[in-house]
This record gives C-alpha cells, sequence and structure tokens, in this order.
C-alpha cells in the first residue's frame, strides 16, 4: 500500500508534540486547534489498554475525531499488550506514525511490517528500563524510536535522571545504522528538562502539561524547543 503518512523526515530541527493525555478532553477539539496556532509540529496521542500499562486512554474514534480538527501529523503511541490487534484500526482512523513497544508480546518485526503494509510510518518505543541493544536489529524497519524518560501509564510524571544516558545510546545505535531516524523522548518534558534530552540526542518531543496547561502555549513550544543547556 502507497504511505500516505504526513511524518516528516528527519530534517535537523526540533519538532515538538503536544500530547492529549494533558488536553482539556471537554474541550478536545479546541484545545487541538489552540496548540496547532501555536506551532506545534505533530499531535501526540497516547493509547492504553489497561493491561500493557494500568491505565485506559483513547479508541479509534478519538483518532478519527481528531483528523477531523486538524492536518498536525497524529503521532500514536500503541502501549498496548497485543498491537496487532490494533494497527489497522488506528491506520484507518487517521494515524500517521504508529509506534509499538519492544516490551508488548507480538512479534515487533511483524507489527512494523503491518504498519508499513497499512501506508504508515513506523515507530518502536522502549521503557526506561529496556536494554536499547534491542533496537539495533530493527533499525531497517523504523521511522522513529521513542525512548520514554518517564514509567508509561500516566501524564504529568518527573524527568527521569537517568534518561539522558539511555538517550545517547539510542542515538548512537541511531547514527550506527545509517538511516535517517527521528529519536522522540516522552515524559516530563517542559522547558527545564527539554535541553536535557535535546543535549543528549533527541530531535523530537512529547510534551503534555507544559503545553495544554500553559496560557501561552505558543511561548511555551518556544521555550520547549528553544531552551538553553544551562537551564
Amino acid at each position: 500500500m502507497k504511505n500516505t503518512s504526513k511524518m516528516p523526515a528527519v530534517n535537523g530541527k526540533i519538532s515538538v508534540a503536544p500530547s492529549i493525555l494533558s488536553a482539556d478532553l471537554w474541550h478536545l477539539g479546541q484545545d487541538v486547534v489552540r496548540v496547532q496556532k501555536a506551532g506545534a509540529d505533530w499531535l501526540h496521542v497516547d493509547i492504553m489498554d489497561g493491561h500493557f500499562v494500568p491505565n485506559l486512554s483513547f479508541g479509534p474514534a478519538v483518532v478519527r475525531s481528531l483528523r477531523q480538527y486538524t492536518d498536525l501529523p497524529l503521532d500514536v503511541h500503541l502501549m498496548v499488550t497485543n498491537p496487532l490487534n490494533f494497527i489497522e484500526p488506528f491506520a484507518k482512523a487517521g494515524a500517521d506514525l504508529l509506534t509499538v513497544h519492544v516490551e508488548s508480546q507480538d512479534d515487533t518485526v511483524t507489527a512494523l511490517k503491518a504498519i508499513q503494509a497499512l501506508g504508515v510510518k513506523t515507530g518502536v518505543s522502549i521503557k526506561p528500563d529496556t536494554n536499547p541493544d534491542v533496537l539495533k536489529p530493527l533499525t531497517d524497519y523504523i521511522d522513529l524510536v521513542l525512548v520514554m524518560s518517564v514509567y508509561p501509564g500516566f501524564g504529568g510524571q518527573s524527568f527521569l535522571e537517568s534518561s539522558p544516558a539511555l538517550i545517547k545510546q539510542v542515538r548512537q545505535i541511531i547514527n550506527a545504522s545509517g538511516k535517517k531516524i527521528w529519536l522522540e523522548v516522552d515524559g516530563g518534558i517542559n522547558a527545564q528538562t527539554a535541553p536535557l534530552a535535546i543535549n543528549a540526542g533527541a530531535d523530537a518531543l512529547v510534551a503534555g502539561h507544559a503545553i495544554f496547561s500553559s496560557a501561552d502555549p505558543e511561548l511555551a513550544l518556544k521555550q520547549i524547543r528553544q531552551a538553553s543547556p544551562e537551564i
């Protein structure tokens, strides 16, 4: 199937993806339009099944509705035990990128090939305590690596101090592969922690509370992208 994804190729710029997990769900459409106007690059959608992580979030209907509100690339993160059950419904709903966890029960390469077959960009995520070497045999199949800088399941957590070392290891694996692969970081990202992730090698950042709870999301996005390394 032809790739119809809106996800851009790696371009040397820092991209920021506000996470709707921190949006006001009563006014989700308005919140999405607000962050799009503020200059968000992508929109991050966390999908939780209550099994892989101890929380429930959104289904394909939410992604389908988002697609009506925004032209932003929809960066959909499948925090689910069996991603093969979810790939086609979310691809058809309008996801531009689907990220699966290497720690899930389904075979990761099989899941990535299923995503590619539906014309969607591919991502792989690792938890904070996962050995990043598991990524080495996957680099031919992926467009993005998502490093969790918190333990997945809930928004509003603090950036783990061990995260920069993990991000650096993943950056080394990506560079050694010779592939143009996004390195995205998710968890506790704000103006203070963004430079830690960026300096370690991240080029895409997921931020929820720091953007959706800000009175000035445009300023919040600017601070996350341009935060000084000295902060």
